[in-house]
């Protein structure tokens, strides 16, 4: 048992603390509708509405223990007793809802926290008419470790990494250590010391012969996403502290048959949403909210996992399924390293767009940053000492937007084109093409160096024919048919429809949105791809498809004499799936860089695309040089000199962790990779 000191009492009640924040997201999802529960309220002494990003996250949580605890009790409906038995258990209302839906026939709950919570949690059931009801005549509210006893109840205040006084509490309260068990720890053994937390595991196996342990917990430490993780946890004085020697399910399985437990399965949030949620209940819960961040919701399930463990063969029926299909996909990386460095450049930006305006120039347009959203421009500049950021005055044409596209057009310049305001609220309107020119007057730079001052110059196209639908997360990427140049815009999304899959031309010559003849079968509906110029057509890579599910296709778009044809090119190996990445030509490669993908191993690097030979090779990045954690997603890329990739802005909302942006203008040698 840990020795009651200061400083271990102060973490623990910041742990206690959490239990108040939690509480109230949940109350904040059941209010939004993604799951049924009259009684959090009770719990709370004002409802406040939390962000979708983690009305969600609290959903597939709920859902995740929820459906766990249901397999539980159907697995075990002939015995004549079964129990629930709640480590950390907090403000939770299992034993309420469980009462209101009719499932504890022959169950008793019981449920355990460090003593100051159940107290309190004690007075709240007491107070309210409505919980009381739920309880039978004779419940009584002692003033010792039990805290709340009734036939099917009971609220009990005891430390957990206390072995022998758990056990003595449990059997005072009546709990009966031969009968079926599921014993529910939902984000608590990670806040103990990974000794005590392993104890506990090993005691509940010895203890309960015929039980089912279910955890929901972190993983991934060490990714960005999991360093920011970590970060927050340590600023709330509240370390979880098994993760860096269980860091992936794999690790977490082996914890508990290391402990005493004949099975286990561990399923990362992903995987579970996407392949044990049905598809009609992702709907309806993909629908309560608008909702945009994708990136920050998938890689929030990447880091936290549902586990079960079995003791004995009837506990072992009501394991986790494993997914016919799993998301983890075969990863082999290359051992060539692809060394990052900074520059003392700083820009940030997320949902921003970059194009290469001259060979030395790359326009920035629309994003938001630490400042939130505006109408910013600036202008990255190559000179003779290296980058420098320049700001020029925002176009009020341009307006705010975010996940617009920025296509370099033939003659210099950019198109600007479509993008969002909010996820209900779309960029209507013409294309809007974009030059940069000198200013006679000069300015500072942000490094603090003179440099010629820039202006935009804005000419929004009054464009003929049938324009298509506003949307944003789509590709617009320049094409020759016939002599003429036309941007093809394919993909993304909108307020009405979660993916797109139609192709749209606009003639720059006419200025005039036109049907061509498209051939061959399309890609499936997608948005967050890339779409890069290639031999007068274009390659589509990856991208979010309908269902959810990252993609990992190459598609070529083909001139003809007619027209286009469509054409899937074969990888062998495949790359992983991924979306939210950058790509660019060169040579005969096709280089992919950065983005999100549902594997749960590692983060996206650069993948080489072999377009001759159809291979493809994966580089990791190397950022021992890059002080904080990078995320290579809602970011840019830009190819210079065929050899030199910058990397610009990017980062994202960390779930309920904070946001985190990349501050600083990054580059990437590819020679290594491209060889001679």
């Amino acid at each position: 048992m840990p020795t009651n000191n200061r400083k271990k009492q102060g973490a623990d009640t910041a742990v206690q603390g959490t239990n108040d924040s939690s509480v109230v997201s949940k109350v904040s999802a059941a209010t939004q509708g993604y799951f049924q529960d009259l009684f959090l309220q009770h719990f709370v002494s004002k409802v406040a509405r939390r962000a979708p990003l983690i009305n969600r996250g609290y959903y597939v949580r709920w859902k995740a223990v929820d459906h766990c605890v249901k397999k539980f009790l159907q697995v075990t409906e002939q015995c004549s007793r079964r129990q629930v038995l709640s480590l950390g258990a907090g403000f939770d209302s299992l034993y309420f809802r469980l009462h209101a839906e009719g499932e504890l026939d022959r169950v008793a709950v019981f449920e355990v926290d460090f003593p100051d919570v159940t107290r309190r949690k004690a007075a709240l059931i007491q107070s309210s008419d409505t919980l009381r009801a739920m309880l039978d005549p004779q419940v009584q509210f002692p003033t010792g470790a039990v805290c709340v006893s009734s036939h099917q109840y009971h609220l009990l205040g005891v430390d957990v990494r206390d072995e022998l006084a758990a056990q003595e509490v449990l059997s005072l309260a009546g709990l009966d250590w031969t009968v079926p068990t599921v014993i529910l720890s939902e984000v608590v053994l990670t806040y103990m010391e990974t000794k005590w937390s392993d104890s506990v595991i090993s005691w509940t196996s010895k203890l309960l012969p015929h039980s089912l342990f279910v955890m929901y917990e972190q993983i991934h430490p060490n990714d960005p996403f999991g360093q920011v993780m970590q970060e927050h946890f340590l600023k709330l004085n509240s370390k979880i502290h098994a993760l860096l020697k269980y860091p992936d399910t794999a690790a977490q399985m082996r914890r508990f048959l290391d402990r005493g437990w004949d099975k286990s399965v561990c399923l990362d949030m992903n995987n579970f949403y996407l392949k044990l949620i049905p598809e009609a209940e992702r709907c309806r819960v993909e629908v309560l909210e608008p909702f945009d961040e994708f990136e920050e919701w998938h890689q929030k399930c990447s880091h936290y996992f549902i586990l079960t463990a079995s003791r004995g063969p009837l506990a072992a029926a009501a394991l986790l399924a494993h997914p016919h299909a799993s998301l983890d996909f075969p990863l082999s990386w290359s051992s060539t390293l692809l060394k990052v460095r900074t520059t003392p450049v700083n820009v940030e930006g997320l949902g921003m767009t970059s194009s290469v305006v001259d060979r030395d120039q790359v326009l920035l347009v629309g994003g938001c940053s630490r400042v939130g959203r505006g109408k910013q421009t600036r202008v990255l500049r190559r000179g003779p000492e290296g980058w420098m950021c320049v700001s020029v005055e925002p176009s009020e044409i341009l307006g705010v937007r975010l996940y617009h596209t920025s296509t370099p057009l033939p003659g210099g310049g950019a198109l600007i084109y479509g993008g969002r305001l909010s996820p209900l609220n779309s960029v209507k309107g013409d294309p809007i093409r974009v030059t940069v020119a000198p200013k006679v007057s000069s300015t500072v730079s942000d490094c603090g160096k003179q440099n010629e001052a820039l202006e935009l110059v804005t000419e929004e196209m009054a464009c003929a024919g049938a324009a298509p639908a506003p949307r944003w997360r789509h590709s617009a990427t320049v094409v020759r048919h016939r002599g003429e140049h036309f941007v093809f815009v394919f993909g993304g999304k909108n307020e009405s429809a979660p993916c797109l899959a139609d192709s749209s031309f606009l003639c720059l010559e006419q200025k005039r949105w036109t049907q061509i003849p498209l051939e061959g079968a399309a890609p499936e509906a997608r948005h967050s791809h890339s779409a890069s110029a290639y031999q007068g057509g274009a390659l589509i890579f990856g991208g979010l498809g309908m269902c959810g599910e990252s993609l990992g296709d190459l598609a070529l778009l083909r001139p003809t004499e007619r027209g286009f044809c469509w054409e899937t090119l074969p990888l062998n190996p495949p790359p992983v799936p991924r979306y939210s990445h950058r790509s660019h030509v060169i040579g005969r490669h096709l280089c992919v860089v950065g983005g999100v993908w549902l594997h749960s191993h590692q983060v996206p690097g650069v993948v080489l695309i072999n377009l001759e030979t159809y291979t493809s090779v994966e580089f990791p990045l190397d950022t021992t040089s890059v002080p904080r954690p990078l995320m290579l997603h809602s970011f840019c890329s830009e190819l210079m000199d065929q050899t030199e990739l910058l990397l610009i802005g990017g980062g994202g909302n960390c779930f309920s962790f904070g946001t985190h942006f990349n501050p600083q203008l990054l580059c990437v040698d590819l020679l290594p990779a491209l060889g001679p």
